[in-house]
Parts: C-alpha cells; sequence; structure tokens
C-alpha cells in the first residue's frame, strides 16, 4: 500500500532510447520499415500455408503457427514502440503496461514450445523417416499447436494475477521502449518476490525444458546425419532442418543474452538494445529464411504477388 504522502502510479512514462534523441526520426523510419516488412513476410506465410496445398505437411503447419505468434508480438510491441521513439518519450497506463508483458510473455512461451514442436517434426523426418507419416498426423500436429499456445494461458494466471495487483508509488519512469517485467517490477511498492519465484518456474517450464528438448533432439539428428552413407545424403538432411536450426539459435541465443545474463540486477539502458534485437530480429528473419531458401513457397509466393502470371512468367 502507499504511504499518506505518497501518490499511487497510474500512468508510467516509457522513455524509449534517450541516448538517441537527435537519431530518433532515422531510427523511427528504420523499425517502420522492418515492420513493414514483418507484417508482410507472416501475412504472406500465414495465408499460402492456409489456403496452398503444396504446404499442408506439418513443418509448414507450425511454420504458420510460428507466423502468429511473430505477428501478436510485434504488433504487441512495436506500434506503441514508434510513437515512443517519435514522441521522445510516451505515457502508458499501469493496467496497459501490464497488459503488454502478458502478451510479450506468452508469446515468447509460445514461439519457444512450437519451436520444439517443429524440431520433433524435424527429429521424425530425419532419424525415422519410415515411421514420419504414420506419427506426425494431422491430429498430432494439431495438439501440438493448440497446447503451445494454451500452455502459457494455463500457467500463468497466477503470476499475471499479482502483477496486476502490484501497487507503484515512487517514480513512476521507465527507461525502455515496452513493459518488460523487470524494470517496472523496480518500480513496485511491495514486495514481488513471489512474482519473480513463479516467472521463473514458468520459464524452465515453458522456455528451458522446450530448448533442452531441441538440443537433446538436433543431437539425434547430427548423429544420424553423420552415420548416412553418402555425402549427398548428408548434404540433403541438414538442408531440411536448417532454416529450423538458424531460427532456433537466433531466438535462443538472443533470449538468453536478454534475461539470462542480464538477470541478478536492476534493468540497465543498455539492455533496450538487446531487447529491440529480439523484438525484431527473429520475426523479420523468419520469412526470409523460409521463403529464400524453400523453391515451392518462392514459387507459391511469386504467382500470389504476380495477379497476371504471364508477366510474371516473362520476368
Amino acid at each position: 500500500m502507499c504511504e499518506e504522502n505518497q501518490t499511487m502510479v497510474t500512468e508510467f512514462l516509457l522513455l524509449g532510447f534517450q541516448s538517441l534523441q537527435n537519431f530518433r526520426i532515422p531510427l523511427f523510419i528504420f523499425i517502420l520499415l522492418i515492420y513493414i516488412v514483418i507484417l508482410i513476410g507472416n501475412v504472406l506465410i500465414v495465408i499460402l500455408v492456409s489456403f496452398d496445398r503444396r504446404f499442408q505437411v506439418p513443418m509448414f503447419y507450425f511454420l504458420k503457427h510460428l507466423a502468429l505468434v511473430d505477428l501478436l508480438f510485434t504488433t504487441n510491441i512495436i506500434p506503441n514502440m514508434l510513437y515512443v521513439i517519435l514522441m521522445a518519450g510516451a505515457q502508458i497506463t499501469v493496467d496497459g503496461c501490464v497488459l503488454q508483458y502478458c502478451i510479450h510473455s506468452l508469446c515468447v512461451c509460445t514461439q519457444s514450445i512450437i519451436l520444439a514442436a517443429m524440431s520433433l517434426d524435424r527429429f521424425i523426418a530425419i532419424c525415422h523417416p519410415l515411421r514420419y507419416s504414420s506419427f506426425m498426423t494431422p491430429k498430432l500436429c494439431f495438439h501440438l499447436a493448440f497446447w503451445s499456445w494454451a500452455a502459457g494461458i494455463f500457467l500463468s494466471p497466477s503470476e499475471f494475477y499479482l502483477i496486476f495487483t502490484l501497487q507503484f508509488c515512487r517514480s513512476n519512469i521507465i527507461d525502455h521502449f515496452f513493459c518488460d517485467l523487470a524494470p517496472f517490477l523496480n518500480l513496485a511498492s511491495a514486495n514481488h518476490d513471489e512474482i519473480e519465484r513463479q516467472d521463473f518456474i514458468i520459464s524452465v517450464l515453458l522456455i528451458f525444458i522446450p530448448f533442452l528438448f531441441i538440443i537433446l533432439s538436433y543431437i539425434c539428428i547430427f548423429i544420424t546425419i553423420l552415420k548416412m552413407s553418402t555425402s549427398a545424403g548428408r548434404k540433403k538432411a541438414f538442408s531440411t532442418c536448417s532454416s529450423h536450426l538458424i531460427t532456433v539459435c537466433t531466438h535462443c541465443g538472443i533470449l538468453v543474452t536478454v534475461y539470462i545474463f542480464t538477470a541478478g540486477g536492476p534493468f540497465q539502458p543498455e539492455n533496450n538494445w538487446r531487447s529491440l534485437l529480439y523484438t525484431i530480429l527473429t520475426p523479420f528473419i523468419n520469412p526470409l529464411l523460409y521463403s529464400i531458401r524453400n523453391q515451392e513457397f518462392r514459387k507459391a509466393t511469386r504467382s500470389f504477388i504476380c495477379s497476371d502470371k504471364g508477366k510474371c512468367s516473362r520476368q
């Protein structure tokens, strides 16, 4: 509770990137262009995978859900971040700030589980190819995608409830471009050890364990690839999982940099750049990776974009 001489905070002030005030317009344009690419690329993936029969396979089914997560994740943060950059700081209500973090947290957890489901798909395809069609059934894919979205929703309510009950009586300034957990917990007037404990448990269950599963899956995949008798077979097997492997390395590598290496101390302004990298890089490279490396996807994209097929074929 706030003391008698303290006023309860109802709005936070997000500072954004104060060190780049003289370059906020170029930064605004740069991030806006990346956001447009993210929107176009991921929406295109969702449409093509949903309606083109060539992509009615498990890997692209999971890719569609990954694209949906990226759309929700970036739309939750980037539009408001652009406003913060343009205005050199902007206010957000406490409830809006907490809601933004809740959506952000759910997206991170869902993304981690979907990447684990994709690694399972690659594991079965490479290590047990004869059992692939009988194991990776549409029903199993549906359940894996459903629980990727539902796990965070079922496990996180207690943490989110505790966060919503927090009161803020001190400073209302957050030196960040969005409402991450550490910056606004530092402003809470009450003890938040229980929130941090629950956040740690959820992170272990929904981020660390899927990441560990991915590592074990790829150990088995690499062992199987090395046992292949021909270099052509090894190259083909590796090419089928290279895009997913790059996505996993990007996602988990930046996640570890932002939330593990910076843990245990107060939030530092330089963490903004690590968070920015995580916010825009993975959603940006996913559509590029899967469209550039897959010939069928390139053809489908070209057919979708070009309404005049004759004109496209001449190009």
